[in-house]
């Protein structure tokens, strides 16, 4: 049964991480997307290389896709990809503003050869605004967005990055992914393309949600005042650690005694539990068998210095109970309680966990040149267009002959483009 985008074709002019996801979303659900990199290969296969032209990060993010390496600084380079556009569905761009205008492959180039075309264009800034023209990646969009300072890892008083997941990178593949999808739905009922632009300072920004949200009514006590004690401490170059707390000694009383959402040091391990509704705090109360009194009133003054002091010692108290059983022992008796848990692992672990065998979370496959795989499945499941993993990521121009010769180019003329350095 054929995928949701089976018969479209995609072309993508990318590296890194953010739109390389976005064209292996794109390809699991069906879509023939023909990664263009350099002759000599985007950088991601050039990182830690295990064998030649190969990399664990870029086979984790080109899984199911063509590979056409070209010159499109070149005048062939550029005719090449003027010739395949004709018959293009999605164009997705992942380069610095200015590129794609040099290289022959902007939008209105595109769009006035296929005017049908969904062009998909990432910046890390946005089109507009004094940043627009800088390149950017995950680390600097970090810092810019506010992620990082509101992350407060600080060592030797520097803070440091998110480094568990490029986390700007990612959601931004799938919010260009979701992007071309409404794009092609509108293209459906309409013939017409059009351009879809995705920024990773947009993406930041929203996966912040409540902190990127000011509210006159609760905010406008503090936040000025805030801002303005935190240009003076740049000023007078005060560190981190300084700044970080005036923001926490500015905003609104926080909660204190969080003994239900957070992780805890159990007998042989660790675990995490999640309760953000009453209900569930009753639940995790009731099976630690402590006294809280916020679960008997919701109301409760935490502001009162004697409720604070006695949620301070409460934390403590079941800080301690959760070090007196194992791991598997507490996760029995809050599963059993309805209580939402999981022990803390490492993703390494999951490979055979068997949660995600059962659900297809992971997929093995066969690399040409690197061998057997496993990787993570499709993140989705869809009853009637199925999502499916096609192949391993592709060789630095596997695919060099098939696509230029459905092009029209004979062996010959193939053969002069890669003495040329113009393909490989």
């Amino acid at each position: 049964m054929p995928g949701a985008l089976d018969g479209y074709r995609v072309l993508e002019f990318s590296q890194i991480i953010a739109a390389p996801f976005c064209g292996m979303l794109l390809a699991d659900m069906g879509a023939e997307v023909i990664k263009v990199e350099p002759p000599d290969g985007e950088p991601w296969r050039l990182f830690a290389q295990f064998i030649p032209l190969e990399s664990r990060m870029f086979i984790s993010l080109n899984r199911g896709k063509k590979s056409l390496p070209l010159d499109i600084t070149s005048t062939e380079g550029q005719k090449i990809v003027h010739e395949l556009i004709r018959d293009i569905d999605v164009v997705i761009v992942n380069y610095r503003p200015d590129v794609p205008y040099r290289c022959g492959i902007d939008y209105e180039t595109l769009s006035g050869i296929n005017p049908r075309l969904v062009y998909c264009e990432n910046t890390a800034f946005g089109r507009q605004g004094p940043d627009s023209y800088r390149p950017g990646y995950d680390i600097i969009i970090q810092a810019m967005s506010g992620l990082m300072a509101s992350e407060n890892k600080v060592l030797n008083g520097v803070p440091q990055v998110i480094s568990a997941t490029a986390v700007g990178d990612f959601a931004t593949g799938i919010m260009m992914a979701y992007g071309i999808t409404a794009a092609l739905l509108a293209r459906g009922k309409t013939g017409k393309g059009q351009k879809v632009e995705a920024a990773l300072l947009a993406t930041a920004l929203a996966v912040q949600t409540s902190s990127f949200t000011s509210i006159d009514a609760v905010d406008a006590a503090w936040l000025p005042g805030f801002l303005e004690d935190l240009h003076a401490a740049r000023e007078r170059g005060a560190s981190f650690e300084e700044i970080a707390e005036l923001r926490t000694g500015a905003m609104p009383v926080q909660a204190v005694g969080n003994i239900y959402y957070r992780t805890y040091k159990t007998h042989d391990s660790y675990l995490a539990v999640g309760c953000l509704s009453l209900g569930l705090r009753r639940k995790m109360a009731a099976a630690l068998q402590i006294d809280d009194p916020r679960v008997h009133n919701p109301a409760l003054d935490v502001t009162d210095p004697a409720v604070r002091e006695r949620l301070a010692r409460l934390v403590e108290e079941v800080e301690a109970l959760f070090e007196t059983r194992t791991t598997a022992e507490w996760l029995k008796l809050l599963d059993a309680a309805g209580v939402p848990s999981g022990p803390v692992r490492f993703v390494q672990e999951l490979f055979d966990d068997p949660q995600v065998q059962a659900n297809g979370f992971v997929t093995e496959l066969e690399h040409p040149l690197a061998g057997r795989l496993r990787m993570v499945g499709p993140t989705l499941k869809m009853s009637e267009t199925p999502v499916e993993v096609k192949s391993a990521s592709p060789p630095l121009g596997q695919d060099t002959e098939e696509i230029l010769s459905g092009l029209g180019y004979g062996a010959e003329q193939i053969e002069e483009l890669r003495s040329k350095g113009i393909t490989r």
